[in-house]
């Protein structure tokens, strides 16, 4: 089974984007609430997003050469890392800014009737992108925690929509109170204060996405519960005498590098070594075909080798 990121929650997440920045920026304009124009710049960074997130893809998915031996996995990460900045320079800090900017010299909201029906209709787009986002990553997680499994997911195509329609909806639940709590108290610095509140979701938001990348850029392992069943797997054939912890890292979200020490049973000659580290290259990639590569040392081979030069 060759398992890849899914594109369907990018392409779900640019279209209801990109559709809800083009309302939320005439209802900006007409109503004069600075909340609104928060949340348009906020829809216009997640559709730059999710099309930094295809690139990175695409690129991802390019085969090894010689300059990248192990291929072009890590693009997505580093895609992602780019998203978070943006997320937190672009739309944190412009909401903070335009929050300020209107805290400084408040101006009265026109009728917001058509802020309300956009804020409910970008409601339900951005609750549709993100139930996408969220079946597809049902598909591949092992967690039943949604937070835990949130945090040990690989895959920034599935993680990085799903914090930004989630920080979506709660930004447009805050812009949605801001609006409505200026209209009916008559006091416009409620509005100005709605946009700081998402300016500071989507910096929170940024720096978790960015903390996420950062590990996969720098190389995280598989899952626990991968690593104890390669233990499992290497133990349970009877060449094996014993292993040491088996080393893995992420090249991209289904993509796995493992390294293996092996101490194999002394009595066994070269040949059935070799049929030995056959058996266990199949049987791993039959039970984890996340796992592209595998390096297998032979500690009872060096061994032997020394005592045979003694």
């Amino acid at each position: 089974m060759n398992v890849k990121p899914s594109k369907l929650p990018l392409y779900g997440a640019l279209a209801a984007n990109l559709a809800i920045a083009i309302i939320k920026f005439i209802a900006a304009v007409i109503s004069g609430s600075s909340a609104m124009l928060s949340e348009g710049i906020h829809s216009l960074v997640d559709t730059g997003n999710s099309l930094l997130l295809l690139l990175g893809l695409s690129k991802s998915q390019k085969p090894a050469d010689v300059g990248h031996p192990f291929g072009h996995g890590k693009e997505l990460y580093f895609w992602s890392l780019i998203v978070a900045i943006l997320i937190f320079a672009v739309g944190g800090g412009m909401s903070i800014y335009e929050g300020i900017m209107h805290l400084q010299n408040p101006s009265p909201l026109e009728d917001p009737t058509l802020s309300y029906i956009i804020l409910v209709v970008a409601m339900v787009f951005e609750g549709i992108a993100w139930t996408i986002a969220y079946k597809n990553f049902s598909k591949t997680r092992v967690e039943k925690n949604f937070l835990r499994a949130l945090r040990a997911s690989k895959d920034p195509a599935t993680f990085t929509v799903l914090f930004e329609d989630s920080a979506a909806i709660m930004g447009l639940a805050v812009a949605f109170l801001g609006v409505f709590l200026s209209h009916q108290l008559n006091n416009p610095y409620f509005d100005g204060l709605a946009s700081v509140v998402i300016g500071l979701i989507l910096a929170g938001v940024a720096v978790l996405l960015a903390s996420e990348s950062k590990g996969l850029l720098i190389g995280e392992a598989a899952s626990h519960r991968t690593v104890e069943s390669i233990n499992s797997i290497a133990n349970a054939d009877p060449a094996v005498e014993r292993i040491a912890p088996p080393l893995t890292m992420h090249l991209g979200p289904y993509e796995v590098l493992l390294a293996i020490e092996v101490d194999f049973q002394d009595e066994l000659s070269a040949t059935e070594i070799e049929n030995a580290i056959a058996r266990l290259e199949a049987a791993v990639f039959e039970k984890h075909p996340e796992v592209k590569r595998i390096f297998i040392e032979a500690k009872s081979i060096t061994a032997k080798r020394v005592r045979g030069t003694l």
